[in-house]
């Protein structure tokens, strides 16, 4: 590709990216389902070069950021709290979905040999917890509904990229019973152990560092210094990224300073997105020139119908396995009764919970453009059916999961919003506490404690109003008020600058000053 159309490429993606985030929150849809449309759409216009990702791209740019992400925000207390569900959904019901779908695809491709099969059903195996977490998070729903199908996306991850990796090993050499059970535990022990050295090397390294620049390249950098490495030495690069990204995560306080984990969530938040929405928009961008070739091998009604039994499958078997499989768990050792206890409709929600997203896409993208030297002639349909798993997952559960957890009365908004508030609350107080005693001790001068204790009683102020407490004054906007008061801070600061009494760069500082107090910024 020439760098010119390399150029337009990106354009390309950047505008339906602006596009696509506009479209969805304004019809409140996914953004992937649009980015997807908008993407073949952009496909059409002449002067959008042709879009062929080749595989090692995909592996190296978008798999390790993007695993590493969601390994680092996993959740420690309440991963042990349901550790046998979650292992029970991770490995079992993705398991048996690698296999019944893999069984699928051999009814509606009889030619297909089973380790490109097994290599589709492991690209569609793994769930995207975000889409599902963030309406069961707003509408309150159950924690534990929310923990397990977190925990459960951060180890199906792991499982199924070294599933995968080992279909398309197979696709080339193909393993004996022995050798690739040999070949598993090579790749999965020597995987984790690569990526706890990582983690603790990293771990270390960041205890010294105290600039925040530096904080967020070295961040930036772990997840490829986790997967590159581990892929040359023939192990799972992607539970390398997992384990790095979850020793990390779990020792974020300890290893990060404030002044870095402000800057530095905003830039993960930022990299993410792109990745993700770029990921859609290209899958877009390559639908017509895969759409073009299957159009000479298979007709519409055959796609149809392939796809519509692939999606079948991958739905029916999560729903069943949830529903029918995880009481069984029961029999297993361990402490997890609270979960057996979990009525149908907790059970029904997680199954109906496994949309898929840009995971499955970054897997189904990397599947081999060759085999032996030959051209692999039904990479374009695997590849298309990944995308129909993903696109019919999240339209069909994306779009009902509300309504579905609304019929079932599980949604509690006001639940939940009570009790980050209450929360909110007792850390707060802890604060006022603390200031008194500093106060007290003299180790604080009054007007100083008197400056910060209006703050923090504010702050309370804000969520007493949340959890409704009476005798106090509910009339006052505080919202309203914080962003007067910044407005007028800044007409300030633009006067100082217009009259030439600050230079430019005691403005930008200042600004800043004034960007962290904005209400709503992390929202």
């Amino acid at each position: 590709m020439r760098e010119q159309d390399l150029f337009t490429l990106a354009v390309a993606i950047a505008v339906v990216v602006i596009i696509g985030r506009a479209v969805a929150n304004r019809l409140e849809v996914p953004e992937a389902i649009v980015l997807v449309i908008l993407g073949v759409l952009a496909s059409l216009i002449p002067q959008v070069p042709n879009v062929d990702l080749p595989p090692d791209v995909v592996l190296l740019v978008f798999v390790p950021p993007l695993v590493y992400y969601a390994a680092f925000l996993s959740a420690p207390r309440e991963s042990r709290e349901n550790a046998v569900p979650i292992s029970a959904l991770a490995v079992g019901a993705t398991a048996a979905t690698i296999a019944g779908v893999a069984w699928v695809t051999r009814l509606v491709l009889p030619a297909l040999g089973w380790a490109p099969a097994l290599a589709l059903a492991a690209a569609v195996a793994p769930t995207d917890a975000v889409a599902a977490t963030s309406v069961l998070t707003r509408l309150g729903a159950p924690q534990r509904v929310v923990a397990i199908l977190e925990g459960e996306s951060l180890i199906n991850d792991g499982v199924a990229l070294t599933a995968f990796g080992l279909a398309v090993e197979a696709m080339t050499h193909p393993l004996t019973v022995g050798h690739g059970s040999a070949r598993l535990a090579e790749v999965v022990f020597g995987g984790i152990a690569y990526g706890l050295a990582v983690a603790v090397v990293i771990g270390r390294l960041r205890r010294h560092v105290r600039d925040p620049m530096i904080q967020i390249m070295l961040s930036l950098i772990t997840p490829f210094v986790a997967y590159i490495p581990a892929e040359e030495l023939n192990v799972s690069g992607v539970l390398a990224t997992v384990v790095t990204g979850a020793y990390l995560g779990t020792q974020t306080d300890g290893l990060i300073q404030p002044a870095s984990r402000i800057p530095g969530t905003l830039f993960w938040r930022m990299l993410i997105f792109l990745l993700e929405s770029s990921l859609f928009v290209l899958l877009g961008l390559e639908l017509r020139s895969i759409l073009a070739h299957l159009s000479g091998t298979h007709s519409a009604g055959w796609l149809a119908g392939a796809s519509a039994a692939v999606v079948g499958a991958v739905v029916v078997i999560r729903l069943g396995w949830e529903l029918t499989m995880s009481p069984l768990i029961g029999l297993l050792p361990g402490r997890h009764s609270a979960f057996v206890r979990n009525p149908w409709r907790q059970r029904l929600v997680i199954g109906w919970g496994g949309m898929r997203g840009a995971i499955s896409l970054a897997i189904a993208l990397t599947l081999p453009v060759t085999v032996n030297g030959r051209p692999f002639g039904e990479r374009s349909t695997l590849i298309f059916l990944a995308a129909c798993v993903v696109v019919a997952t999240l339209i069909g559960q994306g779009l009902t999961l509300a309504p579905l957890l609304r019929a079932l009365g599980l949604a509690q908004t006001e639940q939940h919003q009570r009790a980050e508030a209450s929360a909110r609350a007792k850390v707060t107080e802890a604060g006022l506490a603390r200031l008194d005693e500093m106060a007290e001790d003299g180790r604080v001068d009054e007007d100083t404690a008197n400056v910060y204790r209006q703050l923090l009683e504010l702050r309370l102020d804000r969520v007493r109003m949340a959890l409704g407490d009476e005798g106090r004054d509910q009339s006052v906007d505080v919202h309203s008020l914080r962003q007067e008061l910044v407005r007028a801070q800044r007409d300030k600061l633009d006067e100082l600058y217009r009259t030439r009494k600050i230079t430019d760069e005691i403005r930008r500082s200042i600004s800043r000053t004034l960007d962290m107090q904005e209400p709503g910024l992390f929202r």
